[in-house]
């Protein structure tokens, strides 16, 4: 799979491996931390969701999926940004008891908002105008289990605009594979660079937002990397199989 910019600049993609050393060197050696990546992670998640949503945004039902690791946390804490902006959001998050520390705090913080955190099983009362999914993200191996499972199969009931934060809940971000049940959403937003597994078929429009990784950590795996987001933070991409 190839990405390209709308201005035809080239962008590496990685496999699930090769994000996790990605995040692995910046946390250990080059900065940012994984608080920081998750916060610019999150504000981008909320600016195209309000872009996605239009004028009338405050006016629509939102609704976040999130998981226990770090893709929750990019999830939950755009939706600390939406709530800051009045938009009417509530918030589901897995297991709330299991969830990582980075994780756990942007729920704290969350909660001095006016989002609302609401179980699974109010969630089935629930008709969002639009579903952000922060389930699983670029770590998925196997089937989706438990609770992830449980809200992948209540989001396929709804016809809402679906948000995929970094890789659509259910895909393997390195092979493209789905899993039984996954989430088909309208749009997805990779952070940092492009999974190798992301075909067209199974994101929707895709887009590549920058959470702040220095060039020097794309150098030391050696990927031919061109800066592609000029003034922007986050960029729409298009896909072609090579």
């Amino acid at each position: 799979m190839e990405f390209k910019t709308e201005n035809g600049i080239a962008v590496p993609s990685v496999t699930m491996e090769q994000m996790i050393e990605v995040d692995r060197i910046a946390v250990e050696e080059t900065g940012p931390n994984l608080f920081q990546m998750m916060e610019n992670a999150g504000r981008n998640l909320a600016e195209l969701t309000i872009k996605t949503l239009g004028d009338d945004w405050r006016k629509q039902n939102i609704i976040v999926l999130a998981g226990t690791g770090g893709n929750g946390g990019g999830g939950i804490c755009a939706a600390r940004h939406l709530a800051n902006r009045g938009a009417n959001i509530k918030v589901c998050v897995t297991e709330p008891e299991k969830l990582k520390e980075v994780t756990a705090y942007q729920l704290h913080i969350l909660k001095s908002t006016n989002a609302k955190i609401i179980s699974i099983e109010k969630l089935q009362n629930e008709n969002p105008d639009l579903i952000i999914d922060a389930i699983i993200g670029y770590s998925l191996t196997g089937e989706p289990r438990g609770k992830a499972l449980e809200l992948i199969k209540w989001t396929s009931q709804h016809l809402g605009i679906i948000i995929s934060l970094d890789v659509p809940s259910g895909i393997n971000s390195t092979t493209g594979e789905a899993a039984c049940h996954f989430i088909r959403p309208d749009i997805t937003l990779t952070l940092a660079l492009p999974k190798t597994g992301l075909h067209p078929s199974l994101t929707g429009e895709l887009y590549l937002a920058d959470i702040g990784i220095p060039n020097k950590v794309y150098k030391k795996l050696k990927l031919n990397y061109q800066q592609p987001f000029n003034h922007h933070y986050y960029i729409k991409l298009r896909s072609e199989i090579s």
